[in-house]
C-alpha cells in the first residue's frame, strides 16, 4: 500500500450573530480546525486532525511534508514520524510544526487500524472500549444560576464530571465553583480551569479552597511558561495541578514532569505530535506516576484519537468534551458520540471506527484558496480589533485597590 495524496481541510463556523462564549480571552465569534485527509493507492483513507493556524497547517503538510511521503508505506508510521520531524525541527520542535505533523500521524494510524481490521485502541495495547469522559464548557456569566443550571444540564447529558473556566476575580471564581457544584450534584465532579490568571500567592489560596470543595483538579493556574510557579503550588496545595494543552512533543512534557509541576498531564493528539508522541508522553508520565487527561478542544476526530489513546493508557483518567455548541464535536461524524453513564463509547470498528458527515464537511470547509476570516477564535485571534485584554484580576482579601 502507498500513500497517493495528502489533502488538508480547513473548518470554519461562526457563532450566532457573532457572538459566542465569554472567557478571559474576550468573546469568541467562531472556531476553526484543521481535517487531514490520506488516500493511497488500496482505496483506504485515513483520517487525522490538527488544531492550529489553519493556513500555516495547510502549508506545512501539502507543500512541506507531502512530498516527502508520497509514494511510502503509510503503515511504517514511526519511521514516517521521525522523518517529518526531522524536516520540521529547524523551524519547528513545538507550535504549529508539530501539531501539523501531529494530524499527519493520527490518520496513518487510522489507516494501520483499517488496515490490520483492529480498533486503535487494541493496535495502542488497550483492552476496554469506553472512557471516562467530561463536559467542558461553564463560561464566564454574569448571573451565577446559569451556572448551575448549565452543569445541570450536562448532567442530564450522562455526564458526571464538568469543568469551568475562572480567572475572573477572586469573589467571583469561589462563588462560581460552589454554583457549579450545587449543578453537578453531590456525587457530581467539578474540574476548574484558572486561565493563567494568577499569582501564586492567588493560586494557593483559590487552590486551598478548591481542595475544600473535593475539586477534581486545578487546571493552568499560570502560563504555561512558569514551571517554577507550578512546582511551588504543587508543595502547598492538596488540590491536583494539571497542565500540558499548551505544551509539545516530549521534551516539553518531559519539563513538567522533571520540575514535579504537576499531578495530571494533558496532551492533546492534535496539538502536541499526534497519537505516536502522545502514547510517548502517557508511558513517561506514567514512569513518573503522573496522570493523564488529554485535552480536546477542536473537533471530533481529535477527541476520538485522544479517546483510543487514553484507553490504552493504564495511567489515563478522563477525556474532554466540548459544550459550547461547536458543531465540529456535535455535527462533524455520521454516528454521534456515544456517552453514556460518565463514559465515551468508542466503536470496535477498524482505526479510529468513525466517518465524516460529508454534509457537515461541505457546509463548514473553507476554500481552499481563502484565508481565515479575522475573529476571536477562542486560541487564535485573527484582525486587531478582536484582540482584547481582560481586565486586572481583582482577589478580594486585600483592599479595594489593590489588583493582580
Amino acid at each position: 500500500m502507498r500513500i497517493t495524496g495528502i489533502e488538508v481541510i480547513n473548518l470554519h463556523f461562526s457563532y450566532p450573530n457573532g457572538r459566542g462564549f465569554c472567557y478571559a480571552g474576550g468573546t469568541v465569534t467562531g472556531r476553526v480546525t484543521s481535517l487531514i485527509r490520506i488516500s493511497t493507492d488500496k482505496g483506504l483513507e485515513g483520517l487525522g486532525s490538527a488544531y492550529s493556524h489553519p493556513d500555516l497547517v495547510r502549508i506545512i503538510i501539502e507543500k512541506h511534508l507531502q512530498p516527502h511521503l508520497l509514494g511510502s508505506d503509510p503503515l511504517e508510521i514511526e519511521r514516517h514520524w521521525d522523518k517529518m520531524y526531522q524536516l520540521t525541527r529547524w523551524y519547528g520542535r513545538k507550535g504549529v510544526a508539530m501539531s501539523a505533523l501531529g494530524g499527519v500521524d493520527i490518520a496513518l494510524w487510522d489507516l494501520r487500524g483499517k488496515a490490520s481490521g483492529l480498533p486503535l485502541y487494541k493496535l495502542l495495547g488497550g483492552e476496554q472500549n469506553t472512557v471516562p469522559a467530561y463536559a467542558s464548557g461553564l463560561l464566564w456569566q454574569d448571573d451565577l444560576s446559569l451556572l448551575e443550571k448549565e452543569a445541570t444540564r450536562y448532567r442530564s447529558r450522562g455526564f458526571r464530571r464538568v469543568k469551568m473556566r475562572l480567572g475572573r476575580s477572586e469573589a467571583y471564581d469561589l462563588a462560581a465553583v460552589e454554583a457549579a457544584r450545587r449543578g453537578v450534584g453531590r456525587d457530581g465532579e467539578v474540574i476548574v480551569d484558572g486561565s493563567h490568571r494568577y499569582t501564586l500567592d492567588t493560586a494557593e489560596r483559590v487552590g486551598s479552597f478548591l481542595a475544600s470543595q473535593k475539586v477534581f483538579w486545578f487546571e493552568e493556574p499560570f502560563p504555561p511558561e512558569d514551571i517554577d510557579n507550578y512546582a511551588a503550588l504543587r508543595a502547598r496545595v492538596a488540590v491536583p495541578l494539571a497542565a500540558g494543552e499548551n505544551d509539545f512533543g516530549a521534551q516539553g512534557f518531559r519539563e513538567l514532569l522533571r520540575s514535579n509541576a504537576v499531578d495530571i498531564v494533558q496532551p492533546d493528539a492534535c496539538r502536541a505530535g499526534g497519537v505516536t508522541e502522545c502514547m510517548r508522553i502517557g508511558r513517561m508520565a506514567g514512569q513518573a506516576g503522573v496522570r493523564v487527561a488529554p485535552h480536546t478542544w477542536s473537533d471530533a476526530v481529535a477527541l476520538t484519537a485522544n479517546a483510543h489513546v487514553a484507553a490504552a493508557l493504564p495511567n489515563s483518567i478522563t477525556v474532554e468534551v466540548d459544550q459550547t455548541g461547536n458543531p465540529f464535536i456535535e455535527d462533524l461524524l455520521q454516528e454521534p458520540l456515544n456517552i453514556k453513564d460518565g463514559l465515551l463509547h468508542l466503536s470496535d470498528e477498524p482505526g479510529l471506527g468513525i466517518e465524516l458527515n460529508r454534509e457537515t464537511v461541505k457546509r463548514l470547509a473553507m476554500d481552499s484558496h481563502l484565508l481565515v476570516p479575522e475573529g476571536n477564535y477562542s486560541d487564535l485571534i485573527f484582525g486587531a480589533n478582536h484582540w482584547s485584554t481582560p481586565p486586572p484580576y481583582e482577589v478580594s482579601h486585600l483592599d479595594k485597590e489593590t489588583k493582580v
